[in-house]
């Protein structure tokens, strides 16, 4: 070999490595923002509650500002997506919503009033629409031609979630009710910080193709009733988003005990997070959506009905590994699988607005309506149930074989 055939080998075998490990540093900074992005989740979501109950709000009130900030989930993810897919600048969107999340949420600490704190959460989550649709298309951009997963990066974000629930639930046993919004404050600046650092893959420019509106192909059967199945999922998490903790409070359990309830059900999320791409190719799209929200209906049941036993929360924990963490990862992959490249951020936008959006303002404000300072809980969880049967049900409109093989024409 001469010297420079040898001299091309190793400059070819150094930027191989040079590659490697570019590559596994991209990942490991996608894995840090999941880990923050859904701790902030672990903070918010199941001590805002108790947040504004320490405020002096009713269990309507709370339902009712749950509801109305959650509204903003709706056209928010689509105005957000829209923007990324036709610049091509996911990350430059997913960076501002970072930003301004982090700005808006601050007003938090000078607002008393509900509607005060309304415009607060709303702004909030209106900003914090454009973050997750990006970083799942730029997560599953990033992997594709490794040997990593989504669901490895993925897991991060449920041990980010662990971690802070845990910890926060801790802290409330300790320091006052506001101790959910400081560290949320603390958390939202790291993940801004954390974005900074992502460097996605190189997309092309974007294709004529993604010129016309996403609803050409979200009103196609297998599409259409994967979202409605998936808007009766959100709808029956109104009573657990809303008033878990401030239920087993109730319950007296203490704010630790509580927060590793909920710990546990997302540290069940870590483990099927490492199989589902596994258990999508042996079962498929269909089939492991209605085993999760099936037993979702039974889940929210034992709940209404067995909450005094420690044992039967433990159980009912457990299952949101299919809840929530199943179920997202086969929503990403059906999502990815059935629409064009061009409308991936699209339709991940349509999937966050209509079922978390939609479904969980409308969950959400019914829980509320319904809980009445607690001694409704067991109706409300009943209800909870029926809409999470109601969801699996739907799902028989279209064939597996439709859903499996579909595509968007």
């Amino acid at each position: 070999m001469s010297h420079n055939g040898l001299k091309n080998t190793e400059s070819a075998g150094a930027n191989t490595v040079n590659c490697a490990a570019s590559s596994k540093t991209a990942l490991f900074i996608l894995a840090i923002t999941y880990w923050l992005y859904f701790g902030q989740l672990g903070v918010l979501v199941p001590y805002l509650g108790i947040f504004l109950d320490g405020r002096g709000f009713s269990s309507a009130e709370i339902g009712e500002l749950f509801a109305v900030i959650t509204l903003a989930r709706i056209l928010g993810p689509g105005l957000w997506a829209g923007v990324a897919d036709k610049t091509g600048n996911a990350i430059g969107v997913m960076r501002l919503g970072c930003f301004l999340t982090a700005l808006t949420f601050s007003s938090v600490l000078y607002f008393t009033s509900f509607w005060g704190l309304t415009l607060a959460f709303g702004l909030m989550m209106m900003f914090w629409t454009a973050v997750l649709p990006q970083l799942e298309v730029i997560t599953m951009n990033s992997v594709a031609n490794t040997n990593t997963t989504y669901g490895q990066i993925r897991l991060w974000g449920s041990v980010g979630f662990i971690c802070l629930t845990v910890g926060v639930g801790k802290a409330l046993d300790i320091f006052s009710t506001d101790t959910p919004v400081h560290a949320s404050i603390f958390v939202l600046a790291l993940l801004f910080i954390s974005t900074l650092f992502i460097r996605a893959p190189k997309e092309s420019a974007p294709e004529s193709s993604a010129v016309g509106s996403i609803w050409k192909f979200a009103k196609q059967k297998p599409f259409a009733v994967f979202i409605f199945a998936s808007a009766c999922l959100q709808i029956s998490f109104g009573a657990y988003y809303g008033f878990f903790a401030l239920y087993m409070r109730d319950l007296e359990y203490s704010g630790q005990e509580t927060g590793i309830f909920i710990a546990l059900g997302v540290l069940a999320e870590v483990g099927i997070f490492l199989i589902a791409r596994r258990l999508i190719s042996q079962f498929g799209v269909w089939n492991l959506l209605f085993l999760s929200i099936a037993l979702t209906g039974l889940r929210w049941y034992v709940m209404a009905a067995f909450a005094d036993f420690f044992m039967v929360i433990v159980l009912s924990q457990l299952i949101h590994a299919l809840s929530f963490g199943l179920t997202h990862a086969v929503s990403v992959h059906f999502i990815h699988q059935f629409l064009p490249k061009a409308y991936h951020s699209r339709g991940q936008a349509v999937y966050i607005s209509v079922a978390f959006g939609l479904g969980g303002a409308f969950g959400n404000y019914m829980a509320g309506q319904q809980w009445q300072q607690g001694t409704n809980a067991y109706e409300t969880f009943v209800t909870a149930a029926v809409f999470a049967a109601i969801g699996a049900l739907s799902l028989l409109i279209c064939s597996r074989k439709e859903m499996e093989s579909a595509k968007a024409a």
